[in-house]
Protein backbone atom coordinates (compact mmCIF):
# COMPACT_ATOMS: atom_id res chain seq x y z
CA UNK A 1 0.00 0.00 0.00
CA UNK A 2 1.16 3.42 -0.93
CA UNK A 3 2.93 5.26 2.56
CA UNK A 4 1.37 8.55 1.33
CA UNK A 5 -2.62 8.08 0.24
CA UNK A 6 -5.34 9.13 2.71
CA UNK A 7 -6.24 5.35 2.46
CA UNK A 8 -3.82 4.13 4.87
CA UNK A 9 -5.28 2.50 7.99
CA UNK A 10 -5.00 4.25 11.51
CA UNK A 11 -2.53 2.07 12.51
CA UNK A 12 0.11 4.06 10.48
CA UNK A 13 -0.40 7.23 12.89
CA UNK A 14 1.52 7.72 15.94
CA UNK A 15 0.08 6.23 19.24
CA UNK A 16 -2.43 4.13 17.40
CA UNK A 17 -2.06 0.25 17.88
CA UNK A 18 -4.86 -2.31 17.66
CA UNK A 19 -6.78 -1.85 20.62
CA UNK A 20 -7.15 1.98 19.94
CA UNK A 21 -7.77 0.85 15.85
CA UNK A 22 -11.01 -1.42 17.23
CA UNK A 23 -12.48 1.37 19.18
CA UNK A 24 -12.09 4.23 16.73
CA UNK A 25 -14.24 1.21 14.47
CA UNK A 26 -16.48 1.78 16.44
CA UNK A 27 -16.98 5.55 14.95
CA UNK A 28 -16.22 4.50 11.81
CA UNK A 29 -13.19 5.41 11.77
CA UNK A 30 -10.74 2.81 9.49
CA UNK A 31 -8.60 4.76 7.88
CA UNK A 32 -6.45 8.17 7.97
CA UNK A 33 -9.21 9.95 5.56
CA UNK A 34 -12.06 8.68 7.60
CA UNK A 35 -10.25 11.11 10.63
CA UNK A 36 -10.61 14.03 8.68
CA UNK A 37 -14.14 13.79 7.78
CA UNK A 38 -14.90 13.20 11.70
CA UNK A 39 -15.93 16.93 12.54
CA UNK A 40 -16.12 18.82 15.61
CA UNK A 41 -19.25 18.26 17.51
CA UNK A 42 -18.89 21.76 19.22
CA UNK A 43 -15.99 23.89 20.14
CA UNK A 44 -13.97 25.34 23.16
CA UNK A 45 -12.56 28.74 23.70
CA UNK A 46 -9.54 28.37 25.63
CA UNK A 47 -7.65 31.46 23.41
CA UNK A 48 -8.18 33.93 25.93
CA UNK A 49 -8.37 34.20 30.04
CA UNK A 50 -10.97 36.03 31.16
CA UNK A 51 -10.71 37.75 34.54
CA UNK A 52 -12.88 36.11 37.58
CA UNK A 53 -14.94 39.61 38.25
CA UNK A 54 -16.06 39.29 34.63
CA UNK A 55 -17.56 35.37 34.74
CA UNK A 56 -21.11 34.82 34.38
CA UNK A 57 -23.74 31.74 35.14
CA UNK A 58 -23.59 29.21 32.52
CA UNK A 59 -20.41 30.52 30.89
CA UNK A 60 -17.56 27.92 29.51
CA UNK A 61 -14.23 30.07 30.00
CA UNK A 62 -10.56 29.79 30.93
CA UNK A 63 -9.32 31.26 34.12
CA UNK A 64 -6.09 31.74 36.09
CA UNK A 65 -5.91 32.82 39.76
CA UNK A 66 -3.90 31.94 42.52
CA UNK A 67 -5.12 29.66 45.51
CA UNK A 68 -6.10 31.39 48.76
CA UNK A 69 -7.68 29.30 50.40
CA UNK A 70 -7.69 25.33 50.30
CA UNK A 71 -10.17 22.80 52.46
CA UNK A 72 -11.89 19.80 52.65
CA UNK A 73 -15.73 20.47 53.31
CA UNK A 74 -17.37 17.62 55.29
CA UNK A 75 -21.65 17.23 54.53
CA UNK A 76 -23.71 14.96 52.72
CA UNK A 77 -20.35 14.76 50.12
CA UNK A 78 -17.02 15.35 50.95
CA UNK A 79 -15.44 17.71 48.62
CA UNK A 80 -11.86 19.46 47.99
CA UNK A 81 -12.73 23.74 48.03
CA UNK A 82 -10.05 26.27 46.46
CA UNK A 83 -10.97 29.76 46.39
CA UNK A 84 -8.74 31.01 43.73
CA UNK A 85 -8.61 35.06 43.21
CA UNK A 86 -6.84 37.15 40.82
CA UNK A 87 -7.32 40.67 41.77
CA UNK A 88 -10.61 41.41 39.99
CA UNK A 89 -12.52 38.69 41.69
CA UNK A 90 -12.54 35.52 43.15
CA UNK A 91 -13.86 31.85 42.24
CA UNK A 92 -14.27 28.32 44.09
CA UNK A 93 -12.74 25.18 42.03
CA UNK A 94 -15.03 22.35 43.83
CA UNK A 95 -13.89 18.85 43.07
CA UNK A 96 -16.07 15.86 44.62
CA UNK A 97 -13.55 13.32 43.67
CA UNK A 98 -9.84 13.86 44.52
CA UNK A 99 -6.84 12.47 45.29
CA UNK A 100 -4.01 13.50 48.24
CA UNK A 101 -1.79 14.49 45.09
CA UNK A 102 -4.28 16.96 43.96
CA UNK A 103 -4.40 17.91 47.77
CA UNK A 104 -0.83 18.81 47.54
CA UNK A 105 -1.48 20.47 44.23
CA UNK A 106 -4.18 23.17 44.82
CA UNK A 107 -2.39 24.14 47.99
CA UNK A 108 -2.74 27.67 49.15
CA UNK A 109 -0.12 30.16 47.41
CA UNK A 110 -0.45 28.01 43.65
CA UNK A 111 -0.99 28.95 40.78
CA UNK A 112 -3.45 27.32 38.80
CA UNK A 113 -5.20 27.57 34.93
CA UNK A 114 -8.56 25.82 34.73
CA UNK A 115 -11.51 25.31 32.17
CA UNK A 116 -14.51 24.69 33.09
CA UNK A 117 -18.25 25.77 33.23
CA UNK A 118 -19.49 28.10 35.35
CA UNK A 119 -22.12 27.64 38.08
CA UNK A 120 -23.88 29.32 41.04
CA UNK A 121 -22.62 27.53 43.88
CA UNK A 122 -23.98 27.69 48.03
CA UNK A 123 -22.21 31.07 48.56
CA UNK A 124 -20.39 32.37 45.00
CA UNK A 125 -19.65 31.27 41.22
CA UNK A 126 -17.65 28.33 41.28
CA UNK A 127 -16.44 25.06 38.73
CA UNK A 128 -17.32 21.57 39.12
CA UNK A 129 -14.30 19.54 38.20
CA UNK A 130 -13.07 21.72 36.03
CA UNK A 131 -9.50 20.93 34.09
CA UNK A 132 -6.70 22.34 35.63
CA UNK A 133 -2.89 22.88 35.32
CA UNK A 134 -0.52 23.99 38.22
CA UNK A 135 1.53 26.81 36.66
CA UNK A 136 4.92 28.49 38.33
CA UNK A 137 4.96 31.33 39.41
CA UNK A 138 7.87 32.85 37.30
CA UNK A 139 6.00 31.00 34.08
CA UNK A 140 4.57 32.37 30.84
CA UNK A 141 2.30 29.91 29.40
CA UNK A 142 0.56 30.93 26.54
CA UNK A 143 -2.94 30.15 25.75
CA UNK A 144 -4.11 28.65 22.68
CA UNK A 145 -4.25 29.61 18.77
CA UNK A 146 -7.51 28.26 18.08
CA UNK A 147 -10.48 27.28 19.26
CA UNK A 148 -10.95 23.58 20.86
CA UNK A 149 -12.91 20.97 18.87
CA UNK A 150 -14.60 18.21 20.80
CA UNK A 151 -15.39 15.28 19.08
CA UNK A 152 -17.86 12.37 18.66
CA UNK A 153 -15.87 9.90 20.75
CA UNK A 154 -15.87 6.48 22.59
CA UNK A 155 -15.04 4.46 25.64
CA UNK A 156 -11.09 4.95 26.01
CA UNK A 157 -10.58 7.46 23.61
CA UNK A 158 -10.09 10.62 25.13
CA UNK A 159 -10.65 14.39 23.21
CA UNK A 160 -7.22 15.00 23.95
CA UNK A 161 -5.97 11.96 22.46
CA UNK A 162 -8.23 11.89 19.59
CA UNK A 163 -7.59 15.35 18.77
CA UNK A 164 -3.42 14.33 17.89
CA UNK A 165 -5.02 12.14 15.88
CA UNK A 166 -6.88 14.62 14.02
CA UNK A 167 -3.49 16.61 13.98
CA UNK A 168 -1.43 14.19 12.25
CA UNK A 169 -4.16 13.59 10.01
CA UNK A 170 -4.36 17.43 9.10
CA UNK A 171 -0.61 16.92 8.28
CA UNK A 172 -1.36 14.99 5.19
CA UNK A 173 -3.25 17.72 3.55
CA UNK A 174 0.02 19.45 3.19
CA UNK A 175 0.09 17.34 -0.09
CA UNK A 176 -3.03 19.16 -2.20
CA UNK A 177 -2.75 15.66 -4.25
CA UNK A 178 -3.80 13.42 -1.78
CA UNK A 179 -7.12 14.99 -1.77
CA UNK A 180 -7.99 16.76 -5.02
CA UNK A 181 -10.70 18.90 -5.62
CA UNK A 182 -13.18 17.10 -7.64
CA UNK A 183 -16.05 19.65 -7.45
CA UNK A 184 -15.45 22.87 -10.16
CA UNK A 185 -15.88 26.53 -8.17
CA UNK A 186 -18.35 27.58 -10.97
CA UNK A 187 -20.41 24.47 -9.55
CA UNK A 188 -20.77 25.10 -6.08
CA UNK A 189 -23.51 27.19 -4.11
CA UNK A 190 -22.73 30.73 -4.42
CA UNK A 191 -21.62 31.30 0.09
CA UNK A 192 -19.61 28.32 -0.36
CA UNK A 193 -17.64 29.01 -3.54
CA UNK A 194 -14.48 30.69 -2.04
CA UNK A 195 -13.38 27.47 0.17
CA UNK A 196 -11.64 24.63 -1.51
CA UNK A 197 -12.50 21.01 0.72
CA UNK A 198 -8.94 21.29 1.73
CA UNK A 199 -9.99 24.67 2.84
CA UNK A 200 -12.96 23.56 4.57
CA UNK A 201 -11.60 20.75 6.81
CA UNK A 202 -8.39 22.67 7.98
CA UNK A 203 -11.08 25.27 9.08
CA UNK A 204 -13.44 23.29 10.97
CA UNK A 205 -10.96 21.50 12.73
CA UNK A 206 -8.59 24.47 13.55
CA UNK A 207 -10.67 27.58 13.45
CA UNK A 208 -9.33 30.85 14.37
CA UNK A 209 -9.68 32.59 18.04
CA UNK A 210 -11.85 35.70 16.16
CA UNK A 211 -14.33 33.38 14.07
CA UNK A 212 -17.84 33.84 14.38
CA UNK A 213 -18.40 31.21 17.25
CA UNK A 214 -22.23 31.27 16.55
CA UNK A 215 -21.73 29.94 12.89
CA UNK A 216 -20.13 26.97 14.15
CA UNK A 217 -22.20 26.20 17.08
CA UNK A 218 -24.99 26.35 14.73
CA UNK A 219 -22.92 24.70 11.58
CA UNK A 220 -23.64 27.54 9.61
CA UNK A 221 -20.29 28.76 8.44
CA UNK A 222 -19.76 28.98 4.66
CA UNK A 223 -16.86 25.93 5.64
CA UNK A 224 -19.29 23.59 7.48
CA UNK A 225 -22.18 24.43 4.62
CA UNK A 226 -19.08 23.81 1.76
CA UNK A 227 -18.46 19.89 3.57
CA UNK A 228 -22.04 19.41 3.84
CA UNK A 229 -22.78 20.69 0.57
CA UNK A 230 -19.69 17.87 -0.59
CA UNK A 231 -21.55 14.95 1.07
CA UNK A 232 -25.12 15.76 0.12
CA UNK A 233 -23.60 16.32 -3.83
CA UNK A 234 -21.58 12.68 -3.51
CA UNK A 235 -24.88 11.35 -1.76
CA UNK A 236 -26.79 11.95 -4.82
CA UNK A 237 -24.36 11.22 -7.35
CA UNK A 238 -24.08 8.18 -6.18
CA UNK A 239 -27.77 7.26 -6.17
CA UNK A 240 -27.94 8.61 -9.68
CA UNK A 241 -25.30 5.58 -10.13
CA UNK A 242 -27.02 2.72 -8.76
CA UNK A 243 -30.37 4.15 -10.43
CA UNK A 244 -28.61 3.91 -13.72
CA UNK A 245 -26.89 0.36 -13.61
CA UNK A 246 -30.75 -0.60 -12.13
CA UNK A 247 -31.97 0.55 -15.58
CA UNK A 248 -29.37 -1.29 -17.43
CA UNK A 249 -30.78 -4.88 -16.42
CA UNK A 250 -34.26 -5.81 -17.94
CA UNK A 251 -36.31 -7.64 -14.79
CA UNK A 252 -37.27 -11.40 -16.06
CA UNK A 253 -41.31 -11.71 -17.46
CA UNK A 254 -42.99 -13.76 -15.32
CA UNK A 255 -45.51 -16.08 -16.87
CA UNK A 256 -48.09 -18.18 -15.79
CA UNK A 257 -50.67 -20.92 -17.07
CA UNK A 258 -53.44 -18.07 -15.68
CA UNK A 259 -55.59 -21.02 -13.79
CA UNK A 260 -56.16 -18.60 -11.36
CA UNK A 261 -56.92 -15.66 -13.47
CA UNK A 262 -60.84 -16.49 -13.33
CA UNK A 263 -60.68 -17.15 -10.04
CA UNK A 264 -59.20 -13.77 -8.74
CA UNK A 265 -61.74 -12.13 -11.25
CA UNK A 266 -64.20 -13.59 -9.80
CA UNK A 267 -63.88 -12.54 -6.01
CA UNK A 268 -63.42 -8.52 -7.50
Amino acid sequence: MDKNTLSQPVTELKGVGNKVAERLQKLGIWQIQDLLFHLPLRYQDRTRLLPLGSLRFHQECLVEGTVKVSQIKFGRRRSLLCHIEDGTGSLVLRFFHFSKVQQQQLKQGARVRCFGEVRTGPSSLEMVHPEYQIIASDKVVPVDQDLTPIYPTTEGVHQIGFRKLIKQALTYLNDERLLPELLPQAARLHDVADFSLIEALLFVHQPPPDVDVELLMERRHPTQRRLAYEELLAQHLGMRRVRSQAQQHKAPILKGDGKHRQALLEQL
